[in-house]
This record gives C-alpha cells, structure tokens and sequence, in this order.
C-alpha cells in the first residue's frame, strides 16, 4: 500500500518502508482494541491477495448526524497483481456484510489525493466526498 500511494499520489516527502509499517502496524493494533473493528483478509488459494482494516468508533459525529457507532475504512489494500479482479468490491461487500450485522449504518472512507481508481470504486458504492484533508510537511521544501 505504501508503494501504491507513492505512485498515484502528489510528489512528496515519503518515510521508508520500514518506518511506515512500524506506525501502521501500531495504528492497527490501536483501532482493533475498539469494539467492534475487523480485518478482513482475501484469499486466494493460500495466498493472502488483499485486506481490509475497519476502525469502529463511538458516534455521533459532531458535524453530520450518524449513529452511536461510526465505522472508518482504514485500509482497503489489494496485491498489485490482483488489481482489477473484483477483490476490492468482494472485500468491501464483506464490510458492509459485517457492518449491517453490527447495526452500523454510517462508514467514512478516506481516498489518497490522486488514487482515482480507489475514489471511483467508493462512489460507486454510494459513498461521496465531504471532507478534503489539506496538508503542509516540513520536511518539504517551501518553494
């Protein structure tokens, strides 16, 4: 996943593989001390070809009106070579699955600017844009 935000992403400042795992690993552990969050993993044979991490937070939210719990799609990630296969609609048919079955009707869904392909897949599920997330790094030089 981190190589695929590089690649459809704006030029940036990008940690290192290592370091970005490490901090994503943690994140998961975090959100899935959360009742009610799940991974979801794709198979295919014995081999894992993608995954989708769902983060389950108290609601409601304080801008829009949704329920007492909130789900965020954190991560919805599929093998470069199983791209286009349908694996990331299977996936996000499990979470919705398993979404309704927890009586979670409200998903937010964060899209990497510049990940087309992934925003696409969302709006076609329904989804739409309501929040941009703007960010200066100083590790980047100002020009």
């Amino acid at each position: 996943m981190h190589e695929h935000h590089q690649s459809v992403a704006p030029p940036a400042v990008y940690q290192p593989p290592h370091r970005s795992w490490a901090a994503r690993r943690g994140a998961y552990l975090e959100w899935l001390a959360s009742p009610g969050s799940f991974i979801l993993l794709a198979e295919k044979g014995q081999e894992a070809v993608g995954y989708a991490m769902v983060h389950v937070k108290p609601g409601p939210d304080d801008t829009w009106v949704t329920g007492d719990r909130i789900a965020e799609l954190e991560t919805l990630s599929v093998a470069p070579a199983a791209r286009g296969a349908g694996i990331g609609t299977m996936l996000l048919d499990g979470v919705d699955a398993e979404l309704a079955a927890q009586g979670i009707g409200d998903l937010f869904i964060a899209a990497l600017h510049g990940n087309d392909a992934a925003i696409r897949l969302y709006q076609r599920r329904g989804l739409r844009p309501v929040m941009v997330h703007l960010a200066r790094f100083a590790a980047e030089p100002t020009g």
